[in-house]
């Protein structure tokens, strides 16, 4: 009597006739009386305990049977079109051959989970590999003294770089290189992290740093404050004639006008001082008065230049002396100058000479000094003349042009003139008391003693001469 098998739900699988073996099936189903069913059927409880393993898919299966594929060491199941793994991820160091979608991969040498999606395997997670170590982000929950908070930390070679946060707070558990979270992203602090890239805003700068990491990139310490004292070691240029304005008022003010600079004190009657260290003290050398506008200088003049005084106003000094040529390691002449419209005159010390000169357009002459006159002409010749305490002077001869009034009669003694030779001569017509014309005749005035003693009283008349000679 033949046997029908039939399936789980009912359907019939195959009719066996007696004595025969039915290989309808992947297992070998016997007939009634068939010889040697012993080893078949063993066969059959080992092919079902292996689950059929093989490299090769079992050639007649019946929906809902496993097969091991020992080629991808997985357990498979027949969903009535092909055999699928049944479940759980194959491990190996690359991706299995054939798979199916859903099919879920481990793989071993990064220890990364992938599906396969029916065209290629996509990675499950994590994304980062084995020897890269745990990179990329990580929800985490940080305790804090206002309870735990809840983190997303970035990771970058199992190094936490940045912590991204909804809030502010402080972890009551040290977390390195994050002493305070702030909401947003807190960079590690002790990696030095910085965001780099192209930024349209910044609330804060950090000033501490001064290293530019390009030309291009600019450490927040090398930008000058504006609300504190700074320093630059650079030119700081202003370039517009706006210029600069100084002082809590804005006293002081440098602009520019048509190339022209203007320094300005702009506070009502204020003054302008300009001051130097003089070895450590503070002086003025320069001062501008603003409510007179009086120019004082402290200290000496030096003008290496020509000085111009464009008015013809008379300059005057408090000074007693004014000084030329001061400083000057050579010995050069120097004075004053008049200028002319032609000529000028100069009024100098002749270095080479040392003496005082004077003169104009070129010819110059000694300026007499009392040192320099003599009384004693005939020994020192050439040379200006002044008499001694006595009021004598000494020359070699004198040459004389009329001086003083002309003898006019024997009482013209009150003259004290030097009176010229004619005048002499005149003198002597008038000795005899009258005036006698000069006839040739030899007439003179008055008579002509020569004696051998003095006259005596009442000899001769006014205008005698009386020579005595020896006897």
């Amino acid at each position: 009597m033949a046997y029908t098998i039939n399936k789980t739900d009912g359907s019939v699988v195959t009719t066996i006739t007696d004595g025969t073996v039915d290989n309808t099936t992947s297992l070998q189903l016997f007939g009634k009386s068939y010889s040697g069913f012993g080893e078949g059927l063993n066969e059959n409880l080992v092919k079902l305990l292996e689950n059929a393993a093989s490299t090769s898919a079992p050639s007649a299966p019946l929906k809902g049977e496993l097969w091991f594929d020992t080629a991808t060491s997985q357990l498979k199941v027949y969903d009535g079109t092909s055999f699928k793994p049944t479940g759980g991820a194959k491990t190996s160091s690359s991706a299995p051959t054939n798979p199916g979608a859903g099919d879920l991969w481990h793989d071993s040498d990064d220890d990364q989970l992938y599906v396969y999606t029916g065209s290629a395997f996509q990675l499950v997670g994590p994304v980062y590999t084995s020897g890269q170590t745990l990179s990329g982000w990580k929800i985490e929950t940080l305790p804090s003294s206002g309870g735990n908070k809840v983190v997303s930390s970035m990771y970058a070679g199992n190094t936490r770089v940045a912590i991204l946060s909804k809030e502010d707070f402080t972890p009551s558990a040290t977390q390195t290189g994050f002493a305070a979270i702030k909401a947003g992203i807190t960079l590690n602090s002790t990696l030095g992290a910085v965001f780099d890239g192209t930024n349209t805003q910044a609330s804060f700068i950090n000033t501490t740093g001064t290293s530019n990491t390009s030309s291009n990139v600019i450490a927040g310490g090398n930008f000058l404050r504006a609300d504190a004292s700074d320093t630059t070691t650079g030119v700081l240029t202003v370039d517009n004639d706006g210029g600069i304005i100084i002082g809590g008022s804005q006293e002081l003010s440098i602009t520019v006008d048509s190339n022209d600079v203007t320094i300005a004190q702009t506070s009502l009657d204020k003054d302008l001082k300009f001051t130097v260290n003089d070895g450590g003290v503070t002086k003025t050398p320069i001062e501008i008065t603003g409510s007179t506008g009086t120019v004082t200088i402290n200290g000496n003049l030096v003008i290496t230049g020509s000085y111009d005084k464009a008015s013809v106003d008379v300059s005057t000094y408090v000074d007693a002396f004014i000084g030329l040529n001061e400083g000057n390691a050579s010995n050069v002449d120097g004075g004053l100058i008049v200028e002319q419209s032609s000529t000028e005159a100069r009024l100098f010390w002749d270095t080479s000479e040392s003496y005082w000169s004077a003169g104009n357009t070129g010819s110059f002459s000694q300026v007499i000094r009392l040192a320099d006159a003599v009384a004693d002409g005939n020994a020192a010749k050439e040379k200006v003349l002044k008499t001694t305490a006595a009021g004598l002077v000494t020359v070699t001869n004198v040459s004389l042009a009329a001086v003083g009034s002309d003898i006019t009669s024997s009482t013209s003694t009150s003259s004290v003139s030097v009176p010229t030779t004619g005048q002499v001569a005149k003198s002597l017509k008038l000795w005899g008391g009258s005036t006698i014309s000069d006839d040739s005749s030899n007439s003179i005035a008055g008579n002509r003693y020569v004696e051998t003693s003095a006259p005596t009283s009442g000899q001769g008349s006014n205008g005698d001469l009386w020579f005595v000679r020896e006897a």
